[in-house]
């Protein structure tokens, strides 16, 4: 899990750098299976610049229908879970540094929260038994 911020709204950046994070994952990883990059039909993801950035790399996209969340019910879920677990155990709401309080739960997702889905590991240790560092 990764994340992006931005200190305005509307403001794209945070869509092209996550994208060129994964990116970086394909060419680090030199996947051969094709990457498939599920988003919703936001306009940022439907622009030509974006699809400009992935017609190199072997991405398949995949894009769920306006308007419907339930094409996307795991996804829906998990930031349903992430950002109750944000606001209520890391106090987001009430945090003065927004970025550490998200850095550190990102760090508490992936190297301490237990996951019923990974056996009861944490996505580290889960991604580590898989032998993938």
């Amino acid at each position: 899990m990764s994340y992006k911020l931005s200190g305005r709204r509307g403001d794209t950046s945070t869509y092209f750098d996550g994208l060129n994070d994964v990116l970086d994952i394909i060419k680090k990883e030199a996947l051969t299976e094709p990457t498939v990059l599920h988003t919703d039909q936001g306009s940022v993801y439907a622009s030509i610049s974006y699809n400009e950035l992935i017609k190199n790399y072997n991405i398949k996209r995949s894009m769920s229908r306006a308007g419907t969340p339930t094409d996307n019910p795991v996804n829906e879920s998990l930031i349903g879970w992430i950002k109750e677990e944000l606001f209520i155990d890391f106090n987001l709401a009430k945090s003065s540094d927004v970025h550490n309080s998200i850095k550190d739960y990102v760090h508490y997702y992936n190297n301490e929260r237990f996951s019923y889905a990974l056996k009861y590991k944490t996505p580290v240790e889960f991604k580590s038994q898989l032998g993938i560092v």
